[in-house]
């Protein structure tokens, strides 16, 4: 019995672990790596480069997560949202859960200046100083967080490219700014549902000190439509045809139709329609971006 206990508790306390690495956001970041990785290529695909990119861009992120969670703690134990994750819980001590999180940050750091190259590791490492030490503070202190977590959001496409070519071409950047614009609406999305959580928290998000929803709802538009021709641009640098051009057109113009829906009624259904279809939205331009490269090589 005490043996079926102990077994009990060791799977509990890994299932913890798990949770702190945030596992879906850490397959997104993968996928997107994978995208600009694949979008990158010419010719036949060097599959463990492939690989070493991939698994070391996902223990950086999971490791990037569960520091942040680290850091955020006190705040995750105010928020209904998240007062039952691992580490406001009790169910993870602090230390540990630091240790962890520097151990996997520094594997995947290892594993991708010594198994793919120095300016992969460094977009990592710009992206995990980004993302702790830029935007986790700056969330405390002004709405203008959502922009500045953008950049380190927008980075592992990047990262994805220059694992293959070692450089970043103008083409590149086209992707980062599909990213850096698909995920202003999706986050103000997620804020206006969970706008008193923020609030509680002391998070001075848009939504928490525009009650209205005004200013919310423009932001919304205002980045929705910016992300419509963005998101074409890979067809004009020529890493896709037509058939991205068409899908990644009509993908787009339907998620403005999202914010523009917000903003016509600023409503919680329609900011929960707002972040279900940004949620559909980026794996499926990516999706569509890499098959018309395949199709195109």
């Amino acid at each position: 019995m005490r043996a079926q206990t102990a077994r009990l508790h060791t799977a509990v306390r890994l299932v913890d672990f798990v949770e702190l690495t945030k596992p879906r956001i850490s397959l997104m970041v993968v996928l997107t790596a994978a995208a600009g990785f694949l979008v990158a290529a010419r010719g036949p695909l060097p599959g463990m480069l492939l690989l070493n990119t991939l698994v070391g861009t996902g223990l950086l992120a999971a490791g990037a997560s569960v520091l942040n969670q680290v850091i955020e703690r006190d705040t995750d134990a105010r928020m209904r949202r998240t007062a039952d994750r691992p580490l406001p819980a009790g169910r993870v001590d602090p230390d540990a859960a630091l240790l962890f999180g520097v151990g996997l940050a520094v594997a995947g750091l290892l594993m991708l200046a010594l198994l793919v190259n120095l300016l992969t590791a460094l977009l990592g490492a710009a992206t995990l100083g980004g993302y702790l030490f830029v935007y986790t503070p700056l969330k405390r202190l002004t709405s203008l967080s959502t922009v500045v977590g953008a950049v380190p959001g927008a980075m592992p496409p990047l990262m994805g490219w220059a694992a293959l070519r070692d450089g970043l071409e103008p083409a590149a950047w086209s992707l980062f700014g599909l990213l850096f614009l698909w995920q202003l609406p999706h986050f103000l999305a997620i804020a206006w549902l969970y706008r008193a959580d923020y609030a509680r928290a002391g998070f001075p998000m848009l939504p928490v000190h525009d009650p209205e929803g005004a200013r919310t709802a423009r932001q919304m538009v205002l980045y929705g439509a910016a992300l419509v021709p963005v998101s074409v641009l890979p067809s004009v640098f020529g890493l896709a045809g037509v058939a991205y051009f068409a899908g990644s057109l009509a993908l787009g113009v339907a998620l403005l139709a999202c914010c523009l829906a917000f903003a016509a009624s600023r409503s919680a259904a329609a900011a929960r329609r707002l972040m279900l279809a940004s949620v559909f939205y980026l794996p499926a331009v990516l999706v569509v971006l890499v098959l018309d490269r395949a199709a195109l090589s």
